[in-house]
């Protein structure tokens, strides 16, 4: 089976469909072994039967395409911090050295939960200047689908995982761009276990030996006949007796099998033109889609090379090799492919070369931002707020 190339992703992009990838995994306990799907509000978990070779089968979402989306661009940026990737575009907001926030590091474009359009860059300083009011954020109130060179030069990843600029100058009529790769997670045939909890403690509390809890956390000893005493387990001693939720709770759940399905709209790319200097060709926007394509199919393998360890208890394993297959003719067959991570990073280089050429070119240096004073003064307020509501939960 042959790799992708760029003469492969050239041709692709001018009229294909799109590159699909279908990847059949196990829990990493083998076949039966029990995995945790994420749980939403309720705990509960998103169940749903689904059409497969013709039958309705109860499946489990274990990884949404908001999670995927992530997860993709997670591996992005761990791409770039380790070197193995160079000279894509990211912006990031630095938090160092300024006290508390010192634990938060640094936020990135690949990071942050709206990309370029989230509040964190919005809150922030370029060059001195609120980020949206600097040169650089102005280019972004042109961004339109006829107009995608903007994105292209300080976030490419926002016209692949999509994006909708609600919190820019122009409120809910900013920018929007469908996301073009999409990839899910689920579990097929999928059985809901039920949860047990327990614990015993090495000490034997028993909890009859009360305690008083102080408002710093800290207790002391009730007396043996004062009624204002807790047991110990109010303050983390003592047992926990065995006990099991109903079946169908957020128990976990036995699959056949699960399933990754990433699928990389063309036409999506299509939409999109590259002007530079007020005018389009041809040439350079097919450029410019080959790019994203480039760098979508790049993140994906990264992804799927760094492995599939969604949560707790849910590390999966791929029991085929990751393959592509370009739906391009219809009636016909598609053509199967695969992609190494190191194979789609060479490719991803060769076509922000071809583009380059066409005088398409994008910020190769981190785009350094720093939080504007009112973001530190409302981030410090919430750390705030937050120590004071753990101490008052500890007193009570």
């Amino acid at each position: 089976m042959k790799s992708i190339d760029l003469a492969t992703l050239q041709s692709a992009i001018s009229s294909a469909a799109a590159f699909r990838s279908r990847t059949k995994l196990q829990p990493a306990g083998g076949e039966g072994d029990k995995v945790f799907p994420p749980t939403y509000a309720g705990a509960v978990y998103a169940k749903e039967e689904r059409q497969i070779n013709g039958k309705k089968v109860p499946c489990v979402l274990l990884d949404s395409v908001q999670a995927q989306a992530n997860r993709l661009e997670e591996a992005l940026q761990r791409a770039l911090d380790s070197g193995v990737l160079n000279d894509v575009p990211v912006l990031h907001v630095d938090f160092t050295g300024l006290g508390l926030l010192d634990e938060i590091g640094r936020v990135t474009s690949l990071e942050a939960p709206h990309r370029i359009a989230d509040a964190i860059l919005r809150d922030s300083l370029h060059e001195g200047q609120p980020f949206r009011k600097s040169d650089l954020g102005k280019s972004l109130d042109q961004a339109s689908q006829q107009n995608a060179t903007p994105l292209y030069k300080l976030c490419p990843t926002a016209l692949i995982f999509g994006l909708w600029d609600s919190t820019g100058p122009k409120g809910g009529l900013g920018a929007k761009f469908q996301r073009a790769l999409v990839s899910e997670i689920i579990g097929v045939n999928s059985e809901i276990g039920v949860k047990t909890s327990s614990r015993i403690d090495p000490l034997g509390m028993r909890a009859a030996a009360k305690v008083i809890k102080k408002s710093d956390g800290s207790y002391e000893l009730a007396s043996d006949k004062g009624k204002e005493g807790v047991s110990p387990s109010e303050v983390n001693h003592g047992n926990i007796p065995p006990d099991i939720t109903k079946p169908g709770g957020a128990g976990g759940a036995t699959l056949d099998y699960a399933e990754q399905t990433i699928v990389l709209s063309l036409p999506a790319l299509r939409k999109l033109r590259f002007p530079v200097d007020g005018k389009t060709t041809p040439e350079r926007d097919a450029a410019a889609r080959t790019v994203l394509a480039a760098l979508a199919l790049t993140a994906a393998a990264l992804a799927a090379e760094s492995g599939f360890d969604l949560r707790s208890r849910c590390l999966l394993w791929p029991t085929e090799v990751m393959k592509w297959e370009l739906l391009d003719k219809p009636g016909q067959a598609p053509d199967a492919f695969t992609l190494t991570a190191e194979a789609a990073v060479q490719l991803l280089k060769e076509a922000v070369a071809a583009a380059e050429k066409l005088g398409l070119s994008w910020e190769k240096k981190p785009i350094k931002l720093i939080p504007s004073p009112n973001l530190v003064a409302l981030l410090k307020r919430s750390q705030d707020i937050a120590a004071k509501s753990a101490a008052d939960n500890s007193a009570e």
